[in-house]
Order: structure tokens, then C-alpha cells, then sequence
């Protein structure tokens, strides 16, 4: 490991480095005229204190804390991996609560997420995370709904001006003065007697719904 990744992995330089994503973050949200699109379809579920399983592409998670409006915070899966890490760090800023997958043993454990979805909490998944392949949907993010019988939620999400990073999942900088615009998609129910065949199905439905709000936030952002 050379002298940078281990800077990069270093806690205390994490912090450092999250409190300034923070600040930039802060300034793209104060600065962006930010609109919101079927937002009563998130509504109906937060006004009556049901929760669900919010899907949106690893990518997008900068902006994502501002499409929450809900006075109960949202939980996000976090990976072990030193990424999920600094990501849990920044998300502190924005009273985004993460969820640890992994055990002692480091192995991932699913218990912390039926136990928050039992109570009442909603979850915000990537499906495409931690590690890729890039906005293709998991098995884990329909296994879950089917088990826990709660639905899931598409979001898309887009910014007039920004650029990518150079990582896995081309990761998107909002830049400040942007017009951003976050879409909700319809609500997803998975049936608990769902064949393997159909979760497949249920994963492609869901991934091209989350392309299909992202498109629709583009056309919103000219």
C-alpha cells in the first residue's frame, strides 16, 4: 500500500477530509435551486409513519440527504470497506444514521436492518454498491423487501453542473449554483412467494425505474 491510500484510509485525515466534503456539500445545497417531483409519493408514507426501502445508484450519494424530509432520520447501509467508512463520517453532517453490515468477524449481517425496518425505519440502499458493477441492481435490495415485506422506493437524482469522478461507480459532484431536481419513482411491492426468476425480474424493473427518474431529473435540470 503506498504512502497515499494510506493517508487516504488514515481516521483521523478521514475526518478532516469529511468536514470539508461537508462544507462544499452545504454550499452546493445553499447556493442550487433544488426541486422535488412526485414528492407525494414519499409523503403519504412518512406522514403515516410507514417505512420503506429507499434505492437510488451509489453515485448519487452527495445530494441524497436533501430528498429526505422526514423528522425520523434516514438509515443508510454502510460498507466495512474504508469508503463506507468515510462516508459514514460525512453523512453525521447531514443526519444520515448508517448501518453496519459487518459483524465482529467481518461478515455481513442483515439483522441491524430488519430490526430498524421492524420498528418502523426506513433504509436507504445503493443496490449497486459497495463495489459495482455500476447502477446494475443486486439480489439483496429484493431479498430484503420480500422478507421484511416493505416496498421500495426509487429516486433519481441530477444537477445542471457537475462532473464525475474517476472511481468505480463515476460518482457525482454537484457544483454549486446548479439546478438540481430529485424524482421519486412509484413504490415497489415484492411478493413474499416471489420465485428466483422473479427476483431477477424485480431487479430489472427496479433498475431501469431509478434510469427513468434520473432521466426525468435531467430534463428538469435545462
Amino acid at each position: 500500500m503506498n504512502i497515499k491510500k494510506r493517508l487516504v484510509k488514515n481516521l483521523l485525515i478521514q475526518k478532516i477530509l469529511a468536514f470539508i466534503a461537508a462544507i462544499y456539500i452545504h454550499l452546493v445545497s445553499i447556493t442550487s435551486n433544488i426541486k422535488f417531483i412526485n414528492n407525494s409519493i414519499p409523503e403519504q408514507y412518512w406522514k403515516n409513519d410507514r417505512p420503506f426501502i429507499l434505492a437510488f445508484w451509489h453515485s448519487q450519494l452527495m445530494m441524497i440527504s436533501f430528498s429526505w424530509k422526514n423528522k425520523k432520520k434516514l438509515n443508510i447501509l454502510a460498507s466495512g470497506h474504508s469508503d463506507g467508512r468515510f462516508g459514514a463520517i460525512v453523512g453525521k453532517y447531514f443526519k444520515l444514521n448508517n448501518i453496519p453490515t459487518y459483524n465482529k468477524d467481518k461478515k455481513i449481517s442483515l439483522r441491524p436492518i430488519f430490526k430498524l425496518l421492524k420498528q418502523k425505519n426506513s433504509i436507504g440502499i445503493a443496490p449497486d454498491g459497495p463495489r459495482g458493477p455500476k447502477e446494475k441492481i443486486s439480489e439483496g435490495i429484493i431479498k430484503i423487501a420480500k422478507k421484511s415485506k416493505i416496498p421500495i422506493i426509487p429516486l433519481g437524482f441530477w444537477s445542471s453542473k457537475n462532473f464525475h469522478l474517476k472511481s468505480w461507480d463515476s460518482f457525482l459532484i454537484s457544483k454549486p449554483f446548479s439546478k438540481c431536481s430529485f424524482v421519486w419513482g412509484e413504490a415497489m411491492d415484492i411478493p413474499e412467494d416471489s420465485t428466483d426468476q422473479e427476483i431477477i425480474n424485480f431487479q430489472n424493473i427496479l433498475e431501469n425505474n431509478i434510469n427513468e427518474c434520473i432521466k426525468i431529473a435531467k430534463r428538469n435540470c435545462r
